[in-house]
């Protein structure tokens, strides 16, 4: 690894060690937030492809997988908690690895948003449901009602983020084993009633459900996959950890996979269950109804698991609050890799010297994500709505640009190393493609007004003008910050480089890291040192002043 960029990760200053395998893996999967994800997700999914729900569910892991296998790559060579921001701009400079990690943090900032909206909503279900009173739910209708309680969910989880890692892993235990439980007995009690015959539709698995070439159009296929990707996005959170995490090379990587694998396997499960037990009749409690696709679990939990129904409501409540609180590590960890190469201000950079937390970076992530629900809320809750629709574009585009990062950072590696060519340059390279495939498919389509709420200005979709609009925002505060801070648009702070060619195991047979080579304009590595050194004064500078009693002498 380069020195600057060696020395840049060792001097962000948060706390090592602080979780390992199992612990990132459950954050892993409380980010993806199944039990909530799938509530809104299995509806509109099969809507688009019928009986192929499954076969969706498997294409839309493959470019996860293939990408994941990249990110392990990337990580292997470069721990850093920026990722997708810092890979980028090593592998293709300031202004593709900047808009990368702009691509993440609209992405998480809202959902951050949108996960807060709906814990409100199953939160005042829940109640209704515990004290039998109707009326209760009704209060998520209720504007005021709603943004205030948003606002104390995401003060709350903000809250639990700020005090680091430990707080977050112990938390998240407890929310995703429940989940993890309810959604396992969900899916034995939709089987033994397809066994017994009470299920309305009593389907038996049919091998045609898992081919994907049975789905009607190539847009459909798209639209199905573009959902697919959403429901297992925030798997990257735990490379965003690396860092802080025990074997920062190998663990996060290693968890990734495991996350992947672990989600698969539950959303294969529940598609079957859910097939089998309802079938997609347009009809009753089949997944083709419209009436029940906003949230299938509302509808078919009762009829599945009984008394014990009210189990799904606070399943789908932890998932998302669950949720809420891990999505604040990626937003918060890249913006203090932003701040802290000079992309973005310094104060982003700022440890909470307690907890060894970006803080004000999760502040930061906490306010923009509550303001944003709150003025959407109060203005249009379709644009809301819309936004979040346009997040599968965003999580597209930053996963691709980060796929593609690790075939060109890589690229010098592969004469003599076809395993190396495999897990480097296919793998990431194929995956890579696909989204941003289905990035462009989907931008084509949102130009449909009919795509999302139904919302348009000027004959255009809402969903693709607020997508393309969050992408430009992006560009116009890249300019700005170009003239504020030449030297990382420069390539001072964070040089491009590339992985020249190495052996890939060692005498003793273990593996061995392709070395990283700075590609530095003439004469600017001794400015790359000193911009660093001077990025790192200026925030300790920053925090001096804060820590210093008022009327003291700094």
């Amino acid at each position: 690894m380069s020195a600057a960029l060696e020395a840049g990760r060792e001097g962000k200053g948060l706390g090592g060690g602080r979780v390992g395998l199992l612990g990132s893996v459950v954050i892993g999967v409380s980010c993806i937030a199944p039990a909530y994800t799938l509530s809104g997700a299995l509806g509109p999914t099969a809507s688009a492809v019928g009986d192929h729900l499954p076969a969706i569910f498997l294409v839309g892991f493959v470019p996860m997988l293939l990408v994941a296998v990249g990110y392990r790559a990337l990580n292997t060579a470069m721990p850093d908690s920026g990722t997708t921001f810092t890979w980028s701009s090593r592998a293709f400079g300031p202004w593709v690895g900047w808009m990368g990690g702009w691509g993440l943090l609209a992405a998480t900032v809202l959902v951050l948003s949108n996960l807060a909206g709906i814990a409100v909503d199953f939160f005042y279900l829940l109640l209704a449901q515990l004290t039998g009173d109707a009326g209760l739910a009704d209060l998520a209708a209720s504007t005021p009602v709603n943004v205030a309680t948003c606002l104390v969910f995401t003060a709350l989880a903000c809250w639990i983020s700020y005090r680091g890692l430990e707080a977050t892993k112990a938390v998240q235990y407890v929310l995703v084993a429940l989940q993890l439980v309810v959604l396992v007995w969900f899916c034995v009690a939709a089987f033994t009633r397809v066994a017994d015959g009470s299920a309305p539709a009593a389907l038996a698995v049919d091998p045609a459900w898992f081919d994907p070439t049975g789905v009607g159009s190539f847009s459909a296929f798209a639209a199905g996959v573009s959902l697919s990707v959403f429901v297992y996005w925030g798997w990257d959170v735990v490379l965003t950890m690396n860092e802080e995490t025990r074997g920062a090379r190998t663990t996060p990587g290693r968890a990734a996979l495991a996350t992947i694998a672990v989600i698969v396997v539950l959303y294969l499960a529940i598609a079957l269950a859910v097939l089998t037990y309802a079938g997609t009749g347009a009809q009753g409690l089949g997944l083709g109804n419209p009436d029940i696709q906003d949230n299938v679990f509302a509808a078919l939990a009762g009829p599945v698991m009984g008394p014990a129904a009210v189990l799904m409501s606070v399943a789908v409540l932890t998932s998302s609050a669950a949720s809420l609180q891990s999505t604040f590590i990626s937003p918060a960890r890249t913006l203090l890799a932003m701040g802290h190469y000079g992309a973005l201000s310094p104060r982003f950079a700022r440890i909470t010297p307690r907890f060894q937390s970006p803080g004000y970076a999760t502040v930061a992530a906490g306010v923009v994500a509550a303001a944003f629900y709150a003025v959407m809320r109060v203005l249009s809750e379709d644009v809301l709505w819309d936004t979040i629709t346009a997040l599968g574009m965003m999580v597209c585009f930053y996963y691709g640009v980060t796929a593609l990062a690790c075939v060109w950072y890589f690229r010098g590696t592969w004469r003599g190393n076809a395993r190396g060519f495999l897990t480097t340059g296919l793998a990431p390279g194929v995956g890579g493609a696909l989204l941003l495939v289905f990035f462009v498919q989907t931008a084509v389509d949102s130009t449909d007004p009919a795509y999302g709420s139904g919302s348009q200005l000027f004959g255009v979709g809402l969903v693709f003008l607020l997508g393309t609009g969050v992408l430009v925002l992006g560009v116009v505060v890249m300019l700005l910050q170009r003239l504020r801070r030449p030297g990382f648009f420069r390539g001072e702070t964070l040089p491009r480089g590339r992985c020249e060619p190495a052996a890939t195991t060692g005498a003793s047979g273990a593996a061995v890291v392709p070395r990283p080579v700075a590609t530095l304009p003439a004469g600017t590595r001794e400015s790359a040192r000193e911009s660093a050194r001077e990025t790192a004064r200026e925030t300790a500078r920053e925090t001096a002043r804060e820590s210093t009693p008022e009327g003291a002498p700094e």
